[in-house]
């Protein structure tokens, strides 16, 4: 069993794997960049080391400044989380080369699978539906006899990467040109890799995907679906399991498409293989994440299994350690962003003036925030994930209904008033609604948030104002704070 872990990354989601590494009596080494210097990851960890300044190209995609802390360390394996360089199979093999275990699939599995036409190819092989679409990628001088053949509307998709960068929805032959430009533009940014390909546009869809797991003696095991129908820009904002769409019998055959495509590809470890389904529930393979997934908790609270634990089991060559378990009740997961929901989600940043955390039974809250840390333009506006469990549907949306009102993040905008319209639409409480829901009902999330007038929601501004007559009459900004607390007993680059 691995002794050491590297944590390379940040946020709520090294918070996660320090405390799975230290359930496991596993020493944790967490990384930082200058701008996370007081973040909670660091103090949490048993060793902590700044990669270079704010920005994530300078510090945490930097893999051989990564790479020097682990063999400084001697440290035995390295846990990416996901985002930044979770899915890039040449830190993952430059991690084996190392003699450093690696905490996800194999590289060659990586690269299969991240290439979303590499892996649109294994589904076809094995037998899985796919979007009807191009075979390769296309260029804006060829694109209109593809279009033409698969029909309008499309979408447009980047090869690599994903997270919406690089898609353009195409109604007509007269958007085309500029729409696979801009794509492409996009696409070369963000993964650099301009490739784009189409795919005929599913209308009114349903987001399904089916979490994995594999061990290096060939078990598979696939866990229950999520529903992650609710996004804004192709980005999840809440999820659920079970689905009210789908029943156990379509849950057997998507269960088994997921399984095949995990077997073709010689994948390994923790991953989700995801499906769009259209109204009359044709699925269609969608992508694969090669990586642990932002939603997990879902999983987990679900079945009473713990998805970090068992990657590190994995990635130690041990055999798969959850078998045959049973789902019990239903699970609602809302992320939390540091953007406002009712204006275009614009990112917002400050200091948190104020942080009170819900509880009770069936409630989790995953994050590395504190009060006085700062939420800075750097990085993903992902702040937080609240998590709640019932013995029912009905149970589990009370619980998150109430848990949104008590969760108390003073002094930035965050989703959470958003989230708690979302939970109260009636389309929501139905679970009758597609990946448009947020788009279609905007109008009507408004306006539940404009009647609503929570305790919780007064109370936030009542401390942020009196934060900001405190600041002022100080003639102190709390953006210049730094902390003046050492750590003592542990080896710290902190000091």
């Amino acid at each position: 069993m691995i002794k050491k872990i590297l944590i390379a990354n940040r946020g709520e989601i090294a918070v996660r794997i320090i405390r799975a590494c230290h359930e496991l009596n596993m020493e944790a080494v967490a990384v930082y960049s200058e701008a996370d210097r007081t973040s909670p990851h660091v103090y949490m960890a048993d060793e902590a080391y700044c990669i270079g300044p704010p920005s994530s190209n300078a510090s945490y995609l930097r893999s051989e400044k990564i790479l020097k802390v682990a063999r400084d360390t001697k440290t035995e394996a390295i846990h990416p989380g996901y985002g930044f360089l979770s899915e890039n199979p040449d830190f993952a093999a430059s991690v084996l080369d190392s003699g450093i275990s690696w905490i996800g699939p194999p590289p060659t599995a990586m690269r299969k699978l991240g290439n979303k036409l590499e892996a649109r190819k294994i589904a076809l092989s094995s037998g899985v539906p796919v979007i009807p679409g191009s075979e390769g990628d296309v260029k804006s001088g060829d694109a209109h006899n593809i279009a033409t053949k698969i029909g309008y509307p499309l979408l447009i998709k980047a090869v690599s990467g994903g997270g919406g960068k690089g898609m353009r929805i195409v109604h007509n032959p007269d958007e085309l040109t500029a729409s696979i430009d801009r794509a492409m533009s996009e696409a070369g940014a963000s993964f650099s890799d301009s490739r784009v390909f189409i795919e005929k546009l599913i209308a009114n869809p349903r987001h399904i995907e089916i979490q994995i797991a594999a061990d290096v003696q060939g078990n598979i095991i696939t866990l229950t679906e999520r529903e992650c129908s609710v996004q804004r820009r192709y980005q999840k904002i809440i999820e659920e399991s079970p689905s009210t769409f789908i029943n156990r019998k379509m849950w057997k055959k998507m269960a088994k498409c997921a399984e095949d495509i995990i077997r073709a590809s010689g994948y390994t470890g923790v991953g989700t293989v995801e499906f769009l389904m259209d109204s009359n529930k044709n699925f269609y393979f969608l992508e694969m994440n090669a990586r642990l997934q932002v939603e997990h908790p879902v999983t987990e609270m679900l079945l009473s299994i713990d998805l970090v634990q068992e990657q590190i089991r994995l990635a130690s060559g041990e055999k798969l350690s959850i078998r045959n378990v049973t789902p019990n009740g239903h699970v609602i997961e809302c992320r939390i962003y540091a953007e406002d929901g009712f204006n275009h989600f614009l990112p917002s940043t400050g200091t948190i003036l104020e942080l009170s955390v819900p509880g009770g039974n069936g409630v989790r809250f995953d994050h590395a925030l504190r009060t006085g840390l700062e939420v800075t333009p750097y990085y993903d506006p992902l702040i937080g994930k609240l998590i709640t469990w019932g013995n029912n549907r009905n149970v589990a949306i009370k619980r998150m209904k109430q848990s949104l009102k008590e969760l108390l993040i003073a002094g930035i905008r965050t989703t959470i008033p958003f989230c708690n319209s979302v939970i109260s639409h009636p389309k929501f409480s139905s679970g009758n609604y597609t990946t448009h829901f947020i788009e279609e009902e905007m109008d009507a999330l408004v306006e539940l948030q404009e009647n609503e007038n929570t305790l919780g929601k007064n109370i936030a501004i009542a401390v942020t104002a009196l934060h900001t007559l405190r600041a002022s009459s100080e003639k102190t900004s709390l953006n210049g704070t730094t902390s003046n607390w050492k750590t003592t007993g542990r080896k710290d680059a902190l000091q």
